[in-house]
């Protein structure tokens, strides 16, 4: 029966496509009305360093949504042998941040810098001394200023600046628009209007005051739309860039793009006040919605917002299970030489069942996960790195758990602020592709942050299941149905989660494991000299 409903669900159009550009995956979407995922696809792909800056080209940001499209199109075919043409909704998706920018014909002026450089720092500074709020170095106006800072020539031309997500949308819809969250994290969000602070675009234009250029930063952001708000609708050149044999139909209703972290909340049912989520890929982060602000600046914290506007605090790792990325592959070579075929699944599977038996406290050793800087523990650039003492039992376990100890300690810093200004959750919960193999990262997680984590059967579907239902939630939701109530009532009603308790014994061990960690930053930062 299930397998009869997707096929009508697809057939008649009544699905709704989610697409999401990560860091190292383009995912695509497929969910009917119940929000079931009924079919799946996706892209590989990889940042590269241009001109010292981590970049993705556009022309593999066109090619990569439209292979992860056709690898879903195939998906539906095998599986209930028809093709899809038309969506009750579609959404788009991309990790947030960065700096994209344009002239007045639409020419990429520079290219793209992601949210993983760091060279924004001067800029960042300047910035939250202006206007009271921290300006990470990843946000767009840290790297537009910083261009401004430096000089560039481009600067002078630019018409517009927007996010991967917005870009991406903005092809499809025409309309440079962006959802509120992925919005916040390019300029300071004011959660009572909904819109960009004015207090700092004022701010900003008398800091630009004496600047030999004509255009004012009020005109270069995307307009800012909250969940729920028509964001346009998918154009001809939009469908054919999507789907190169012309079977998907035009004008089907977009909703308003989002970044990673926004989508992560949804994903995680974790946008009212006192919910939280820790959202885990190549980075790593933890959005824990606020009843009110912080009292105090914390540059380690990050003022962003949920999809819907409410105020949110983040803490961002720039570094997240990439380098268990690397350490498994590793073993898979080893596999593939010993002659043993294993899917990379069962390797992950193996590695990280295998790590609920290493020692709590690591057994001597001490890694860094760090492939770019870490502002959180004060690294400007990323080396990573395993230390053993002599004597430790360096065995496959002990590494493993060391391994995913590290993916959580910069995060266990920015909450420790949290902590303090008196943060309170009714439930943190956590997904990405770390959390698939049960009750490990998930474990490990809960004994870093002496807090219980909750783990639901969308774990391991991360964004484009969660900007798959902001597309739904804009196409069907009642009126007035606010975005916590549609979670509740529609998409979580028979919500199935696991929940595990920080063990004492191992919550303490892994206090002993973040005083050497902190201890050693200073290894990293020697280590960054060498090239």
């Amino acid at each position: 029966m299930a397998d009869k409903n997707a096929y009508e669900w697809i057939r008649d159009g009544q699905a709704t496509l989610g697409i999401e550009c990560g860091s190292t995956r383009i995912k695509a979407i497929l969910i009917g009305p119940d929000h079931s995922v009924l079919a799946a696809g996706g892209h590989t792909w990889e940042n590269t360093l241009v001109d010292g800056l981590w970049s993705y080209s556009l022309t593999e940001v066109h090619e990569g949504v439209q292979h992860a499209y056709a690898t879903l199109v195939a998906d539906v075919n095998e599986k209930y042998g028809l093709t899809p043409t038309c969506y009750t909704s579609i959404g788009i998706s991309a990790m947030m941040h960065g700096y994209l920018a344009f002239d007045a014909q639409k020419k990429q002026l520079v290219p793209f810098r992601t949210w993983r450089n760091v060279s924004t720092g001067p800029a960042a500074a300047q910035l939250s001394e202006l206007f009271g709020i921290n300006i990470p170095m990843r946000w767009s106006i840290a790297h537009l200023h910083q261009a401004v800072l430096n000089n560039e020539e481009h600067v002078a031309r630019i018409a517009s600046i927007n996010t991967l997500a917005g870009y991406v949308h903005e092809l499809l819809t025409g309309q440079h628009v962006l959802g509120i969250g992925d919005a916040s994290g390019m300029f300071p969000i004011d959660s009572r209007t909904y819109t960009y602070d004015e207090r700092c675009l004022d701010a900003y234009d008398t800091l630009m005051a004496d600047q030999p250029y004509t255009w004012k930063l009020r005109d270069l952001l995307p307009q800012v739309l909250v969940a729920g708000q028509d964001a346009g609708k998918l154009t001809k050149s939009g469908a054919l860039l999507l789907d190169p044999t012309g079977q998907l139909q035009a004008g089907i209703q977009m909703c308003p793009p989002e970044g990673d972290a926004g989508t992560g909340m949804v994903a995680t049912h974790a946008v009212a006040p006192r919910t939280g989520n820790v959202s885990a890929g190549t980075s790593i982060f933890a959005m824990i919605v606020l009843e009110k602000a912080l009292t105090r600046l914390h540059m380690e914290v990050d003022p962003v917002t949920t999809p819907d506007g409410s105020p949110v605090a983040m803490v961002h790792s720039n570094n997240g299970a990439s380098e268990l990325d690397v350490w498994a592959k590793v073993f898979a070579q080893f596999s593939e030489y010993a002659g043993i075929h294993m899917p990379m699944e069962d390797i992950y599977t193996l590695l990280y069942t295998r790590a609920l038996s290493g020692a709590p406290d690591g057994g001597g050793l001490l890694a860094y996960n760090l492939l770019s800087g870490e502002p959180v523990i004060g690294v400007d650039a990323g080396r990573p790195l395993l230390m053993r003492l002599p004597d430790a039992d360096f065995s496959l376990a002990d590494l493993m758990r060391t391994q995913l100890m590290t993916v959580f300690a910069p995060i266990r810093m920015g909450m420790n602020i949290l902590t303090d200004e008196g943060v309170e959750l009714d439930r943190l919960l956590a997904h990405g592709g770390i959390f698939k193999t049960a009750g490990v990262a998930q474990k490990i997680l809960a004994d870093a942050l002496r807090t219980p984590i909750a783990v639901g059967e969308t774990a391991g579907e991360g964004g484009a299941w969660g900007i798959a239902v902001l597309a739904r939630y804009a196409a069907v939701r009642a009126e007035n149905q606010t975005l916590p109530e549609y979670l509740d009532n529609d998409v979580f009603v028979d919500e199935d989660v696991t929940v595990i308790e920080p063990h004492e014994a191992d919550a303490d061990a892994y206090e002993s494991y973040l005083s050497r960690y902190m201890r050693g930053t200073a290894i990293t930062r020697t280590a960054a000299q060498y090239s």
